[in-house]
C-alpha cells in the first residue's frame, strides 16, 4: 500500500485531478456531478494551487448550455477549461460540444453518468447521457472505480492538450462518483511530469488575441463544408496511440495496469464479457469465484472472462483485437442505457461493427443493464456467463429485473453465485433522511481509512426525498482492496437508527449468523417482547445474533442535541465492531467533531464529544429468550380493501421490495402516469412527537392547519349525527360562526413529521396544541381517520379567509419534503383555492421531488375526484411547458366556445339555451365556473340524445370548467435556467400564474448560489459569502405593466399572502408570485420548527418585503403598486445572524462578513425606499 492514501469519492478524486490541469472551470449544479465543482471551489477559496501556480478561477452559470458556452470561450482565450455535469445538462451542452470538438479544443468535461428524463426523471447512475453525445467528435473515456477515476482523469486532461480533442470523462453516477474508497493520490509533482508543456504552449498561442487576430467560427457553403470536416480525421486517427501512451505512463507511475481495452483472464478463453463502468469490477469478481469453483469436466472447463472498456471515442479496432484472446467463440456485451428502436445498444453495435466480414467473428449477445441505478449482483453475471453456455444464447437480453411482458429478461440462477468476501467486514445502517447516519457513516468510513492499514468502501442508498425518506449505508472494510460495487447483501453488523422500521422493513435481511444488531429505540427488554416482530425476535434468537439496543433519542435530548443522535450511534458502531480499538476510535471522533462543529461553538462541541463517551458506555446487550426461537408467524390478517395500485406496487416499494415487482406490474403506466393520492396511503410514522389538541385553549382560528407543510392537521365540522357516533377520543366544541356545527381539529399522528410549526404558530401559545410523543397519539389514527370521513359540507365562512380557506380540502397532503418545509404550505393553499380545476407544470427542484416522487403522490382529489393534474416537464423548460398546457386547454375550450355559439340556434329548452348564453358570457371568469359547467353538463345530459352537436358537446364536458393554470418552480429555475422562459411567458400577456419557492439557494442539489442569493450569504459556490446583490425578479416581470406581480411571506402575514394568490389567480393575465421559503440549507438556528416564525423575522426585519403590483389599479387610477410591509424595526444583523448561512461567515472571517452584512443591509433598505416611492410613500 502506498504511502499516499487518503478516502474519498470518485467525484473528490475527478476533482483532484482536474484541479491541477484547469485555469477556468465554468459550472452549474446538477446531481450527482455538482459535488467535483464544489470541490474545486472549496479549494481555490483557500488559494490551492494548480500545476500553473494559481488557484482555479470557477464561475457558475445560469444554465449548462451557458456553462458550455463559457467553457468554449474560456478555451478560445487560450485557458484549459474544465466542467462537471450529468444527464439532461449534458444534453443542453450539446451545441457546444461540436463546436469545442470541431474547433480542437482541448476542454474536458468530467461526467457522473446518469440517466436521463423519458417517462419519469430518475437521479441515479447509467449511460444514457454520454450515449446521447457520443457522436459529438468529443473522445470518451471511462472508469470502472474511484482509484480508476484518479488516475485515468489524469489520461483524459493530458491527452486532450497534446491531442486537441476535448474528452469526456465519465464514470458510474452515484455508484462511482459518491462511493467512498481508500485510494491511492496522483501528486501533483507527479503529474506535472506528464505534462506536454510544448502543446501548452501550441494551444496558448493559438488562442484569440487581438495582437495576432484570426477569424474563428466563419460561415461556410456546400463547396468547401464537407472537406474542412474531414481534415480534422487525422487528429482522431492519431489519439488512440497517444492515450495509451499516457496510460503506459500511468501505469509506470502506479502499477496499474491500464490500455484502451482491459482484458482480465486466460489467453485460450472462449467465452468474454465486453462492458464498461463500475460493473466491470462485477464482473471480474464472478469470473474469479467462477474459475474457483468450475468442476473438472471438459465441457466446464473453457475458460471464460472480462474486457473492460476505457476508451470508447475513438473506438480502436487495433487496440480492440490486441486485447481480445483469438480463442473467443462467444461476446456477451453489456450496455448501460436503452435505445428504443435499434437493432442494439451503441457498445454492441461497436463490438458487432468491430467483427464485420472478419472469417473469426464470435457469435455476439447484447443486453441492457442496471437502468436508473439499479444494483447488478454477482448472481446477474452469473446468467450472463450461463446464457453464453447455452446452444442459442438470448440476445437483447435484460438483466436484474423480470421482463413477463416481451420476455427480454434472462432466467434467474438455480443455485446463487456465492461470492467470497473473506477478510472483510460488511456492515449496514438504516437511517432516515436528516437523522445523520449517512453524515456520520461518511465520518466513519474517512476515520478508519485514513488511520489505519485497513481499505474501506463506503455507499449510500436513499429515495429521492430531501429529508424524512429512508437511507441505508453500506460499508465494508478489509485488509485487501474492495471491489464488490454492489450493495451489501450479507452482512456482519446492521444497525437501525428509527424503531419505526422494525415494523416496516425487513432489517436483518441477510446478517450473518452469529452477527451484531444494533437497534436505537426507547424500549426495555420487556417492551421488546411486545414491539418487535415475530419475524425479527425469531431470527435473532434462531441465527444467534448479538442484539443490543441504544435510547439515543432521550440521550441526545438529555444533552441538549434535540433529534441529532448519529453521534451516539457513531460511538456504538465503533464499540461494537471494534475494527479499531474502542478509545482510539472515540479520540478520532473527538478529533472529527471539533474539525466539523469548531465554527458553532464550544458548546456543541462539548455535547458531542460528550454523546461519544455515552454512545459506547450506554450500549444495552439484551438477552435474547430462547424461545423466541420457536416462535410461530401470527396468522396473516385479512387485508384492508384498497385500490390495486397501492397493494401491488406502493406497498412493496415502500417495504424495499420494488426491485422485485416484474415489468407487468406497471401494464398501462408506460407513458409514466401515476394515479394521484397515493401519499395518503404510506402512514410514515415519522415525527419522535406530534401535536395534540387541546380544546379548551383554541380560539379555531385555523392558523395551525394554514402553516401546516404536510396537511396532517385539519378543522372539522360535525353535525349533531356525526357527534354522536364519533368514536372516543375525538374532542370537539361548538363551532364559532358556523351554527349548528361542532369544531374538530384533527391530527393524524401517523403523517405528520413532527415540526411543530403548528405550535409555534398558535396564538394561544401553549395552550391549544401541545408536542408529545408519537407513540402516545398512535392510537388516535382512527380519529383522524373519523374526520376524513366526515359529509362534505358547504364552507361557512369565505375562503379567502385565513379560518376559511382551511374549511376547504388540501388537495396537497403527506409529501415528501422536510419537516417544517417553507415550500408546501403555500401549493397546499393554492389547492384549498383553486385545487378542483388546477393544472400545474412543476420544474424540476425541491418542488418536484417532494410533489411527486415515485410511489407517494401527495397531490390528490377531492370528494368528487377532482384535483390537480400535475406534470413535470424539465428544470430548464418549466415556463414554456405550463404556457403549452395552457394553449392546449384553451384551444379545446375555444371550439366548444364555437359549438356552443351554434347550439344556440337549436331547439333546446330555455334553461339550456340560459346556462349556454352564461357560459359564453363567463367563460373565463374562475369564480362559480364549476357550478356553471354542472349545469350545463346535466341540462346536456338530458337533451343531447340524437342532436350530434349537443353529444358533441358533452363528450367534451370536461373543458367546461375554466382551468386555473400554475407554474410552479424554485429560485434555481425562475431566477437563473429558466428565467429565459419566464420572462418570455410573462411577455406573452397569456393567462398563466406563475408561483416561485424562494429558498435563495438551489434547494434541492445542496445549497448551490443562485441569482436569489443575496449579498454575504454562504452557500455552494460562494464559499466566503456572496458579493453581488439579489436579483429583483419582481421589479423586473413588473417593467412590462401587465403583469401582476406580487412578493409574500406566509409566516409573517397571512392575510397579504390569501389576498395576493387569490388577486393573481383572477388577473386575466400573468401573474407572478415569489414566496419566501425557508430551508434546511439556511440552518436556521432557531430549528426548522420555527420556518414560519423566520418568515416573519425576515419581514420586521426589512430583509424581506412583502408588496403587490396589480395592474388593474392603474386602469382605475389608482396607484398600481401596492406596499404591504411596514417601515422595518427589528434588527437586521440579528435576523442574519439567526441562520448559520450567515453567521458562518461571521464566525471564520468577522470583517469580511461585517462588510458584507453592511452592504447586504445597504441593499435590503435600498429596495424598500424604492418599493415606497412605488407605492407613493415618499
Amino acid at each position: 500500500m502506498s504511502g499516499n492514501m487518503k478516502t474519498m469519492d470518485g467525484n473528490t478524486a475527478a476533482a483532484w485531478i482536474s484541479y491541477a490541469f484547469t485555469d477556468v472551470a465554468a459550472i452549474y449544479p446538477i446531481t450527482p456531478s455538482t459535488p467535483m465543482a464544489e470541490n474545486v471551489d472549496e479549494w481555490a477559496a483557500k488559494g490551492k494551487k494548480n500545476l500553473f501556480g494559481q488557484p482555479v478561477r470557477l464561475m457558475e452559470m445560469q444554465s449548462e448550455a451557458g456553462a458550455a458556452g463559457a467553457v468554449h470561450g474560456a478555451l478560445q482565450a487560450g485557458a484549459l477549461t474544465t466542467t462537471y455535469t450529468a444527464s439532461q445538462g449534458l444534453l443542453l451542452m450539446i451545441p457546444n460540444l461540436y463546436k469545442i470538438a470541431g474547433e480542437l479544443l482541448p476542454g474536458v468535461f468530467h461526467v457522473s453518468a446518469r440517466a436521463l428524463a423519458t417517462n419519469s426523471l430518475n437521479i441515479f447512475g447509467d449511460h444514457q447521457d454520454v450515449m446521447a453525445v457520443r457522436q459529438t467528435g468529443c473522445a470518451m473515456l471511462v472508469e470502472n472505480n474511484v482509484q480508476q477515476v484518479m488516475d485515468l482523469s489524469a489520461v483524459a486532461h493530458l491527452a486532450a492538450i497534446a491531442g486537441r480533442i476535448p474528452f469526456i470523462n465519465f464514470f458510474d453516477g452515484f455508484r462511482t462518483s459518491h462511493e467512498i474508497q481508500k485510494i491511492e493520490v496522483l501528486a501533483y509533482e507527479q503529474l506535472a511530469t506528464l505534462l506536454d508543456r510544448p502543446a501548452l504552449e501550441r494551444f496558448r498561442r493559438q488562442a484569440l488575441h487581438p495582437d495576432h487576430p484570426v477569424i474563428r467560427g466563419t460561415a461556410q457553403n456546400p463547396d468547401i463544408y464537407f472537406q474542412e470536416r474531414e481534415a480534422g480525421n487525422r487528429f482522431y486517427l492519431a489519439l488512440p496511440d497517444l492515450v495509451e501512451s499516457y496510460m503506459a505512463k500511468i501505469t509506470a507511475l502506479t502499477g496499474r495496469e491500464y490500455h484502451l481495452f482491459n482484458y482480465h483472464g486466460a489467453p485460450d478463453a472462449e467465452r468474454v464479457i465486453i462492458a464498461m463502468g463500475s460493473v466491470c469490477d462485477t464482473v471480474q469478481e464472478v469470473v474469479e469465484t467462477l474459475k474457483g469453483v468450475r468442476p473438472l469436466s471438459p465441457a466446464a472447463a473453457i475458460p471464460f472472462d472480462p474486457e473492460d472498456v476505457h476508451l470508447y471515442r475513438p473506438f480502436s479496432l487495433a487496440h480492440f483485437f490486441a486485447q481480445l484472446p483469438g480463442s473467443v467463440q462467444r461476446i456477451a456485451v453489456l450496455d448501460r442505457t436503452k435505445e428504443p428502436g435499434a437493432q442494439a445498444e451503441p457498445l454492441c453495435l461497436d463490438v458487432k461493427n468491430a467483427f464485420y466480414q472478419r472469417d473469426d467473428a464470435p457469435l455476439i449477445v447484447g443486453g441492457r443493464y442496471a437502468l436508473g441505478g439499479k444494483d447488478v449482483l454477482p448472481n446477474d453475471i452469473a446468467a450472463v456467463f450461463d446464457n453464453l453456455r447455452q446452444p442459442l444464447p438470448k440476445d437483447g437480453f435484460t438483466l436484474g429485473i423480470v421482463d413477463d411482458v416481451t420476455f427480454t429478461s434472462l432466467p434467474a440462477r438455480q443455485e446463487p453465485l456465492a461470492v467470497s468476501h473473506a477478510g472483510i467486514t460488511a456492515c449496514k445502517f438504516w437511517g432516515m433522511g436528516s437523522d445523520g447516519t449517512v453524515g456520520a457513516n461518511k465520518s466513519a468510513i474517512k476515520i478508519i481509512g485514513d488511520n489505519t492499514p485497513l481499505y474501506a468502501q463506503a455507499y449510500f442508498s436513499y429515495d429521492s426525498k430531501k429529508s424524512g425518506g429512508i437511507t441505508v449505508s453500506h460499508l465494508r472494510f478489509g485488509d485487501r482492496p474492495i471491489t464488490s460495487p454492489y450493495l451489501i447483501h450479507r452482512a456482519d453488523f446492521i444497525a437501525c437508527s428509527q424503531q419505526s422500521y422494525v415494523d416496516r422493513y425487513d432489517l436483518l435481511e441477510g446478517l450473518k449468523p452469529g452477527g451484531t444488531f444494533l437497534l436505537n429505540c426507547s424500549w426495555s427488554e420487556a417492551e421488546l417482547e411486545q414491539h418487535l416482530p415475530v419475524s425479527v425476535r425469531r431470527y435473532l434468537a434462531q441465527e444467534k445474533i448479538d442484539f443490543y439496543t441504544l435510547n439515543a433519542v432521550d440521550i441526545a435530548r438529555e444533552l441538549g442535541l434535540g433529534g441529532r443522535f448519529n453521534m451516539l450511534m457513531q460511538a456504538a458502531f465503533f464499540k461494537l465492531t471494534a475494527i479499531i480499538d474502542p478509545q482510539t476510535a472515540a479520540d478520532y471522533l473527538k478529533q472529527a467533531v471539533e474539525k466539523s462543529y469548531g465554527s458553532k461553538g464550544a458548546s456543541v462541541i462539548e455535547m458531542n464529544q460528550r454523546a461519544i463517551e455515552l454512545g459506547m458506555a450506554a450500549l444495552h446487550r439484551v438477552t435474547v429468550p430462547a424461545h423466541w426461537a420457536t416462535l410461530e408467524a401470527p396468522a396473516p390478517q385479512a387485508s384492508a380493501l384498497m385500490p390495486d395500485f397501492i397493494r401491488d406496487i406502493l406497498q412493496p416499494m415502500n417495504r424495499q421490495r420494488g426491485d422485485l415487482l416484474p415489468v407487468s406490474a406497471f401494464a398501462g403506466m408506460e407513458d409514466g402516469t401515476f394515479p394521484s393520492g397515493t401519499a395518503a396511503w404510506e402512514k410514515r410514522g415519522i415525527a419522535l412527537e406530534v401535536p395534540v389538541w387541546q380544546p379548551d385553549g383554541c380560539t379555531q382560528c385555523n392558523q395551525c392547519a394554514f402553516v401546516c407543510p404536510h396537511a396532517a392537521i385539519r378543522p372539522a365540522l360535525l353535525n349533531a349525527e356525526e357527534q354522536d357516533t364519533a368514536p372516543a377520543g375525538l374532542l370537539s366544541k361548538p363551532a364559532q360562526g358556523a351554527k349548528d356545527y361542532h369544531y374538530h381539529l384533527a391530527i393524524s399522528p401517523l403523517d405528520c413529521s413532527g415540526c411543530g410549526n403548528c405550535v409555534e404558530s398558535c396564538p394561544s401559545r401553549g395552550k391549544a396544541l401541545q408536542m408529545v410523543s408519537l407513540d402516545s397519539q398512535r392510537a388516535m389514527a382512527p380519529v383522524w381517520d373519523y374526520a376524513l370521513g366526515l359529509a362534505p359540507k358547504d364552507n361557512p365562512f369565505r375562503k379567502t379567509t385565513v379560518k376559511g380557506s382551511q374549511f376547504e380540502t388540501p388537495l396537497l397532503e403527506f409529501s415528501g419534503a422536510c419537516a417544517g418545509c417553507g415550500e408546501t404550505p403555500y401549493a397546499r393553499l393554492i389547492t384549498q383555492l383553486f385545487g378542483d380545476r388546477m393544472l400545474i407544470a412543476n420544474a424540476t427542484g425541491c418542488s418536484s421531488i417532494w410533489g411527486a416522487s415515485a410511489p407517494s403522490m401527495p397531490y390528490t382529489t377531492n370528494h368528487r375526484g377532482h384535483g390537480p393534474a400535475w406534470a413535470n416537464s424539465l428544470f430548464e423548460d418549466n415556463a414554456e411547458f405550463g404556457l403549452g398546457m395552457m394553449l392546449g386547454g384553451q384551444a379545446i375550450r375555444q371550439q366548444i366556445a364555437e359549438e356552443l355559439t351554434a347550439a344556440l340556434a337549436l331547439p333546446v329548452s330555455d334553461a339550456l339555451h340560459a346556462a349556454m348564453r352564461q357560459w359564453l358570457a363567463q367563460q373565463d371568469e374562475g369564480e362559480g365556473t364549476r357550478e356553471r359547467a354542472d349545469r350545463l353538463s346535466a341540462l346536456l345530459a338530458a337533451e343531447k340524445e340524437g342532436v350530434p352537436l349537443l353529444e358533441q358537446l358533452w363528450q367534451n364536458r370536461d373543458y367546461f370548467v375554466r382551468r386555473s393554470q400554475w407554474i410552479f418552480g424554485g429560485d434555481g429555475w425562475a431566477y437563473d435556467i429558466g428565467f429565459g422562459g419566464l420572462d418570455h411567458v410573462l411577455a406573452s400577456g397569456e393567462d398563466v400564474n406563475i408561483l416561485v419557492f424562494d429558498t435563495e439557494v438551489y434547494s434541492n442539489t445542496g445549497g448551490q448560489s443562485s441569482k436569489s442569493t443575496p449579498v454575504a450569504a454562504i452557500a455552494k459556490f460562494a464559499a466566503q459569502g456572496k458579493r453581488t446583490r439579489k436579483k429583483d425578479l419582481g421589479m423586473m416581470a413588473m417593467s412590462y405593466g401587465n403583469v401582476y406581480v406580487a412578493q409574500i411571506a406566509m409566516g409573517a402575514d397571512k392575510d397579504q399572502t390569501l389576498r395576493a394568490i387569490a388577486e393573481a389567480e383572477a388577473w386575466p393575465g400573468p401573474s407572478l408570485v415569489i414566496a419566501y421559503a425557508a430551508c434546511i440549507n439556511h440552518g436556521l438556528k432557531a430549528g426548522m420548527r420555527c420556518s414560519q416564525r423566520e418568515a416573519k423575522r425576515a419581514v420586521e426585519a426589512g430583509y424581506w418585503h412583502l408588496w403587490r403590483y396589480h395592474p388593474q389599479r392603474e386602469a382605475e387610477g389608482k396607484t398600481p403598486f401596492i406596499l404591504d410591509s411596514e417601515e422595518p424595526e427589528e434588527s437586521f444583523r440579528d435576523f442574519l445572524l439567526g441562520e448559520v448561512r450567515y453567521a458562518a461567515l461571521h464566525k471564520t472571517t468577522p470583517d469580511l462578513a461585517d462588510a458584507l452584512f453592511r452592504q447586504t443591509e445597504d441593499d435590503a433598505r435600498a429596495r424598500f425606499r424604492q418599493y415606497q416611492r412605488l407605492a407613493g410613500e415618499e
